[in-house]
């Protein structure tokens, strides 16, 4: 069992990993690229990035279990398939119910992980992640847009899609015994780009029109920063949590785009917004208060 100090780190990696990608809709506005195409970039291009890192801390003659390379082959698999999904639900529906929708994967986490994981489920992260669930109730402003801005089925359906296969790709990294993480961050990312190759040839997704300077920099910087650093916080962040602590703790991400986008793009904030931020952010940190005690 690690110490309160090693505990605190992981939680500053994995809100870091978090802020990161809660900036990422800030550039999206700037490439005008197909969704699916961006996705690709990313992983082939983080993968790229940390792979250097990788073949570097690798030791001479280890060997990955063929249990643990499979497990983040599979990872990186969910990864690009849950990218494509979210970019499908916010084809059919509004952003706010695909955000609600994608964003129930922490409770599905939460509700899963005495299951899988056979962690201890406390009152204490139950009452936090249904805090967790009404503030992105508020945050989405769903309860604002009534039954007419509902969406259609189809999007409903990909975002909680795409929320299942991230619950899925926590679970499974609580589950692979590897340490490595340059290695494994390598393996899952270049298996999230590769997966979106035959997506991409069958919607004509590989068209660069339109794509000046500026829109190729911002592409790669996606795929440095908000791809393999990121990736690199999040997946070492992992070890060292359990997977409601992330769970919790992933509520981050969409607030943080809210707070960015009302600051930086001028997008409206309502008060409910505000109340729905509070709440979720409040219920994060109240999970986690008592850092230096021994976990569950």
């Amino acid at each position: 069992m690690e110490n309160g100090k090693d505990e605190k780190r992981h939680v500053w990696m994995l809100v870091s990993s978090m802020l990161i990608f809660g900036t990422i809709g800030l550039i999206r506005r700037y490439i005008p690229l197909d969704s699916a195409f961006i996705s690709f970039v990313r992983g082939i291009t983080g993968g790229l990035f940390i792979l250097p890192f990788a073949l570097a801390r690798r030791n001479k003659g280890e060997k990955r279990s063929r249990r643990d390379l499979i497990l983040l082959i599979t990872s990186g698999i969910l990864i690009g398939f849950n990218w494509v999904l979210l970019f499908e639900a916010y084809n059919y529906t509004t952003v706010a119910v695909a955000t609600l929708c994608y964003y129930m994967q922490p409770t599905i986490v939460t509700l899963l992980s005495p299951l899988v994981l056979r962690e201890r489920l406390t009152w204490k992260k139950v009452i936090c992640t249904l805090t967790a669930v009404a503030g992105m109730v508020l945050v989405s402003g769903v309860a604002d847009a009534g039954g007419s801005e509902a969406g259609d089925i189809r999007g409903i359906l990909c975002g909680l899609g795409a929320a299942v296969l991230y619950a899925s790709d926590i679970l499974i990294n609580k589950s692979v015994k590897e340490d490595e993480v340059y290695g494994r961050t390598a393996i899952e990312l270049f298996s999230a780009g590769a997966v979106l190759i035959p997506y991409l040839l069958m919607t004509g997704g590989f068209r660069t029109e339109g794509a000046g300077t500026a829109a190729v920099i911002l592409l790669i910087v996606s795929g440095i920063i908000h791809t393999g650093v990121a990736y690199l916080l999040y997946f070492s962040s992992l070890n060292g949590l359990s997977a409601q602590t992330a769970a919790i703790l992933s509520y981050i991400d969409p607030v943080s785009a809210l707070i960015f986008s009302a600051l930086f793009l001028k997008e409206p904030l309502s008060t409910a917004g505000v109340i729905g931020a509070v709440l979720i952010i409040g219920s994060a940190l109240i999970s986690e208060i008592d850092l230096n005690k021994r976990k569950d």
